[in-house]
C-alpha cells in the first residue's frame, strides 16, 4: 500500500465519497472524489460500502479506510437522499443511554448494537493490559428509592 488515507468524507452533489490521502513515497497530500454509482435512498448501504472498498480502482486507496467508517459514509448519503439533514444523520450515530432500543426497526438497531459492541471493545481489560486486576470488587451508590406500600407487606408472609 503506498497509500496513507488521512481523512475521509461526502459530496452530497453529486452523491460521492471525498478521501484525503497521502502518496508515501513523495509525501504528497492529495484530494480523491470517489463518485457513488447506483446508489439511491433505497440502496443498502454495506453492500454499497464493500463493493466500493473492493473496487479495483479505488481498493489502493480505500485499504486504509475500514468497513464501517465507509457505511457510515453511505449512512449519511442515503439519510441526505431521503431528505434528513446532516445533524440528524451524526445523531442517529450517538448512543443515548435514555434511548428505547425497542422501537427501532431491525436495521438501525443491528447498527446501534454494533455501535455498543465498539465501545465494549475499546473499553474491554484484558490479561495482558498492564492495569489489569484479577476480581475486582467495586461499590457502587445505591439511589434512594421511593418506599411502596406493597414492599413492606411482602416482606412479612417469607
Amino acid at each position: 500500500m503506498s497509500f496513507e488515507a488521512k481523512r475521509c468524507g461526502v459530496q452530497f452533489s453529486p452523491p460521492s465519497v471525498v478521501l484525503i490521502y497521502e502518496h508515501k513515497e513523495t509525501k504528497a497530500v492529495r484530494k480523491r472524489v470517489i463518485p457513488v454509482r447506483n446508489f439511491s435512498k433505497y440502496s443498502d448501504y454495506s453492500t454499497a460500502a464493500e463493493r466500493l472498498k473492493n473496487n479495483p480502482r479505488h481498493r489502493d486507496y480505500l485499504e486504509g479506510v475500514s468497513q464501517s467508517q465507509l457505511e457510515k459514509l453511505h449512512i449519511i448519503l442515503r439519510d441526505h437522499m431521503q431528505g434528513f439533514s446532516l445533524e440528524h444523520s451524526l445523531a442517529s450515530f450517538r448512543l443515548d443511554p435514555d434511548e428505547d432500543l425497542n422501537k427501532l426497526d431491525d436495521e438501525e438497531l443491528a447498527r446501534k448494537k454494533g455501535q455498543m459492541d465498539e465501545v465494549f471493545e475499546k473499553n474491554r481489560k484484558r490479561k495482558d493490559d498492564p492495569d489489569f486486576v484479577y476480581d475486582l470488587e467495586m461499590d457502587f451508590t445505591k439511589s434512594t428509592q421511593e418506599k411502596c406500600s406493597w414492599d413492606d407487606e411482602s416482606d412479612d408472609g417469607f
